[in-house]
């Protein structure tokens, strides 16, 4: 079965139904299996409605479900069970709910993963009338496109959010494309222009299992990966494509003919990127069977992985897709890449993220300012206003504002890896962030995760001038502050960046944070952003 998945969302309606005090949300859908829709919701029960239009018999029922997961206000994964009722149409209810979590009352970002093998129509999603029910748009992100065969597709994952393309997705916290067909995958021109036609952040091309059999000899195996490969370059000259050698068969010691055409598919893979390396075609990549490491009982049927192996495909292509972006991750938290959705009725993190990205399709301001409300309140685009002191002290210095309200230092870290440095080309970027991380977070985890933040802007801005800022004064934290300063200005010396204490003015003599300076002992009023603007000031000159 061919099927194509495209993202959706673009059209979509509210009913109210008067019988039942459901209010109901119909997305625009298509006729394809494998899609995920996001949404925002404070209900304590989410209804999924829809008739099964198409369904492929030998595929187990779960698959042919839905999964919801939803994110919390920390950007933590979490994943909700179900009852389930099918008649004339299915409807999986997902009941008492922890709607909302301790920041707010505006409820939690969710993805529901549609069914693996069928195709459905008619999909509504219904809330308690008076509960929040909105629709997210497309992630303003490049999506990572895969190509294969029905491994790819899912077979042998137990329930859709378990198929290694959605695990990614939600490891990565990006949209994965996933073009794949549920029984042979062979890498013909017409679909290969197909994928073309997605603008992506990488090409994945998992689709030689099917291939790697008697009908098809090396060379004709050969040529299919080099053209394949070719067409995508003659398109997309700059866009990484990754290969993945074949996994083995479970079984493949018992079986050795299966193991044979396993082998033999990955020596021609092998030798195609040679070849093709050799006439300078490069920015591909291999993802070896021994990295994805697939062991006797991680397959459902010696072919396809069961649930342990769709994770170990999903771990294998997340470290592979880490090292090709530039976005390792750390084992501590604040090391650790993700977004955060605490301060939904002051501002919307999300929007203001592709607010940055837009502002980099257009503008390459000449220093970064990043951090967190601080800086966000202060002035500059995207903000639609800006205070004396920033357009005073700042503005003629092309200082763009990248501070977002109740960031800490891993959120800082997610931005980067979803494209707030690309695109531009500043001079210097200066940072302070961190204050927000002292109620959860070790002076040891915040120096670290510091650290490990310097590093990647420095992989991602090599020629970017870094200065990182110590943290403001704070109201019941300024013996801390005091000892994390002194740590952070030896940590730059190592590191080889500057280091500025801009916020020493706003403490008193007694070492107390001067709350004639605030409005909270926390957030500067206009005379401590004053201050903090003639400090600022001072680095832009230099």
């Amino acid at each position: 079965m061919r099927r194509f998945v495209f993202l959706m969302f673009q059209a979509m309606f509210f009913m109210a139904s008067a019988q039942t005090d459901t209010v109901w949300w119909k997305p625009q859908s298509l006729m394809s299996a494998g899609l995920s829709l996001r949404f925002v919701s404070n209900a304590p029960e989410i209804i999924v409605q829809y008739n099964q239009s198409a369904s492929i018999s030998n595929r187990n029922a779960p698959a042919n479900g839905v999964d919801l997961y939803a994110i919390d206000s920390d950007g933590l994964w979490h994943w909700a069970s179900s009852k389930s009722v099918i008649k004339d149409s299915v409807q999986h209810v997902f009941f008492q709910l922890l709607a909302n979590d301790n920041f707010h009352k505006l409820g939690r970002e969710y993805q529901l993963f549609l069914p693996l093998f069928s195709s459905i129509d008619d999909l509504k999603i219904g809330v308690p009338q008076g509960s929040l029910l909105k629709p997210l748009p497309v992630r303003a992100e490049k999506p990572i496109v895969v190509l294969g065969s029905s491994i790819v597709q899912g077979e042998g994952a137990t329930r859709p959010g378990l198929a290694w393309t959605n695990i990614l997705s939600r490891n990565l916290d990006r949209d994965v494309l996933n073009f794949s067909f549920g029984e042979n995958g062979f890498l013909e021109k017409g679909l290969i222009e197909q994928i073309n036609d997605t603008d992506a952040r990488i090409y994945v091309i998992d689709g030689l299992f099917d291939l790697a059999n008697e009908s098809l000899d090396s060379s004709q195996l050969s040529i299919s990966v080099i053209e394949a490969i070719k067409i995508i370059r003659a398109r997309h000259p700059l866009t990484p494509i990754l290969c993945t050698e074949h996994a083995g068969y479970a079984d493949g010691y018992l079986h050795p003919n299966r193991q044979t055409y396993a082998n033999r598919s990955n020596r021609v893979l092998s030798a195609a990127l040679k070849q093709l390396k050799g006439e300078n075609i490069n920015g591909t990549h291999l993802l070896s069977q021994k990295e994805i490491n697939i062991q006797m009982d991680d397959m459902s049927d010696g072919a396809h992985p069961n649930d342990m192996g769709m994770m170990k495909y999903a771990a294998a292509y997340e470290k592979k897709l880490r090292e090709i972006f530039l976005e390792p991750v750390g084992t501590l938290k604040t090391q650790i890449p993700i977004r955060q959705r605490r301060t939904p009725a002051a501002y919307d993190w999300e929007g203001r993220h592709k607010s940055m990205l837009d502002l980099n399709k257009t503008e390459s301001n000449k220093v970064l300012l990043i951090g967190n409300s601080i800086t966000h309140n202060w002035g500059g685009k995207p903000n639609a206003k800006s205070k004396d002191s920033w357009q005073k002290y700042l503005a003629p210095y092309e200082v763009r504002n990248f501070g977002f309200g109740a960031d800490r230092i891993e959120n800082v870290l997610w931005r980067i890896y979803h494209d707030e440095l690309k695109d531009i080309s500043p001079e210097k970027i200066m940072i302070n962030i961190g204050t927000n991380n002292l109620r959860v977070n070790s002076n040891e985890e915040i120096l670290e995760g510091l650290r490990f933040l310097v590093q990647v802007i420095k992989s991602h801005q090599p020629k970017a001038d870094i200065t990182l800022l110590g943290f403001y004064p704070r109201r019941d934290y300024e013996d801390r502050i005091l000892l994390i300063n002194k740590d952070i200005r030896r940590m730059t010396r190592v590191e080889q960046i500057r280091y500025a204490d801009i916020g020493k003015g706003l403490f008193l003599e007694t070492g107390k944070v001067n709350e004639s300076f605030f409005t909270d002992g926390l957030h500067p009023n206009l005379e401590g952003y004053e201050i903090l603007g003639k400090q600022l000031q001072k680095l832009l000159k230099n």
